[in-house]
């Protein structure tokens, strides 16, 4: 059996957004526009591993890379506050266009706040992903507070979302589509990228 070729002016039920969130977190992600990431346990598994020399070696999601991109592409900020540094880091969120970063930072509320005042913003246009006790300042303060699966359970307790996927594999997406569908630019977007 074929399918019949798409008749034109006939939109699929693809082109509509399926991503769906609870109304309680889209009031809260409503008017963010900045979000804070941790590195090590949020955009990657948490694993660190090394090579012969010493050198850390760091597996990012593309997922993630993605939702960073769109959350750029809207004037929205994605920013980085992480305890460590690394080149492969570097490389990464160079290549994304992440320019809001503080490397080898564990006190991350100044870092955070020294990034709010440099784009005129507030906490309440601010949201966050962290997953262990560096992060909990921030996520405290924060409009939308994101974990992902196996944060620590103090900051597990702190969170207004937890995605489904988890850290290293998407979760960073989930918070960035949740961000986009909240500030009315997700089906947009949807549109232009799937024609």
């Amino acid at each position: 059996m074929s399918l019949s070729p798409p008749q034109p002016g006939v939109e699929f039920p693809a082109l509509t957004p399926q991503r769906q969130f609870p109304p309680e977190l889209l009031l809260r992600a409503q008017n963010v526009r900045v979000v804070f990431f941790d590195v090590d346990g949020v955009l990657t598994d948490g694993g660190l591993l090394f090579t012969e020399g010493g050198e850390t070696i760091k597996r990012f999601n593309v997922l993630d890379g993605q939702g960073f991109k769109l959350l750029q592409r809207v004037g929205i900020v994605p920013a980085v506050i992480t305890g460590r540094d690394s080149a492969p880091l570097r490389t990464r969120l160079a290549a994304l266009g992440v320019t809001h970063v503080r490397y080898g930072t564990e006190d991350k509320r100044p870092a955070a706040e020294a990034i709010l005042a440099e784009l005129g913003l507030d906490w309440s246009q601010a949201a966050a992903m962290g997953d262990d006790w560096p992060d909990a300042p921030v996520l405290r303060r924060v409009a939308l507070a994101c974990v992902p699966q196996g944060a620590h359970m103090e900051v597990s307790a702190l969170a207004h979302y937890v995605p489904a996927a988890m850290a290293g594999h998407g979760a960073v997406r989930e918070l960035c589509d949740l961000v986009l569908v909240a500030t009315g630019h997700y089906a947009a977007l949807w549109r232009e990228k799937s024609a």
